[in-house]
């Protein structure tokens, strides 16, 4: 194990704390912040965005009066210029997300755009085929309704809110259930179709359209950073790595099957 814990070529504890931390169960914590505190690093705030980022940062803690300030930063041995990193971080860490993938989300929506987009249907679950055809009779001669149908019959948590499932997203279904459901038409009762070992009878009640909107700019960003964050954990060091918990093996194993 190292002697001086680090992250790549920059030290981040003394020997002497880790035994310390690691009793706690702290060194993953440690290593993953310290991940991210070399990537901001660069980035800076305004005045105007440091001022704003210390009064909330004082309104969390209650840091009502300058005496109270030092106080807290004497407690725990914080100059003001760290002070103010703390109290920013936050904000830096946004703004290194932007910087880094701001400009290509647009393009990134586009190409997985059918994974965002979503669906209603409806969905009747069944082991036999004989029940399945039934069922798909009483529908389209109107005798009962889907619904009613769905929550006698199906097999499935479906069978709990009666046969509607959604809206979830595309990417979130496997493929080939995804492929029945976008060649079925809106309002339409599909004839009972094999899947799996179960017989399945569906109508897709409503598509959403994804958006490119303020929410879903904040989440492509946040995946995008997540991504980046696990590359960082692979270009870790073994003795990094068991520190994180993990297994080096299996990362030398998916490496060399991806080759």
């Amino acid at each position: 194990m190292n002697k001086v814990l680090q992250t790549g070529d920059s030290p981040v504890l003394p020997p002497e704390i880790i035994p310390f931390l690691a009793s706690y169960n702290l060194i993953p914590q440690l290593l993953s912040q310290s991940i991210i505190e070399l990537a901001i690093a660069p980035i800076s705030c305004t005045k105007e965005e440091t001022s704003h980022a210390l009064e909330q940062f004082y309104q969390q803690w209650d840091l009502t009066t300058e005496q109270k300030i030092q106080d807290w930063c004497l407690r725990y041995g914080l100059t003001h210029e760290q002070l103010e990193l703390f109290a920013t971080r936050k904000l830096r860490v946004e703004k290194f997300k932007q910087i880094t993938w701001g400009h290509q989300l647009e393009s990134y929506f586009l190409k997985y755009k059918r994974h965002f987009d979503k669906v209603i249907y409806s969905l009747i679950c069944t082991e036999s085929r004989g029940t399945a055809n039934e069922l798909f009779f009483r529908i389209t001669e109107g005798e009962q309704s889907f619904f009613e149908l769905a929550r006698e019959y199906s097999q499935g948590p479906e069978a709990d809110t009666n046969g509607i499932i959604g809206p979830v997203e595309l990417g979130a279904i496997a493929p080939n259930f995804v492929q029945l459901l976008c060649t079925s038409q809106v309002g339409i009762v599909q004839a009972p179709v094999p899947f799996g070992e179960s017989w399945v009878i569906i109508r897709v009640e409503k598509f959403i359209t994804a958006q490119l909107d303020d929410f879903m700019c904040q989440r492509l960003l946040q995946e995008n950073f997540e991504t980046w964050f696990k590359q960082q954990l692979n270009q870790l060091s073994p003795e990094e790595k068991i520190w994180m918990g993990i297994n080096t093996k299996s990362v030398q194993l998916q490496q060399l099957n991806a080759a």
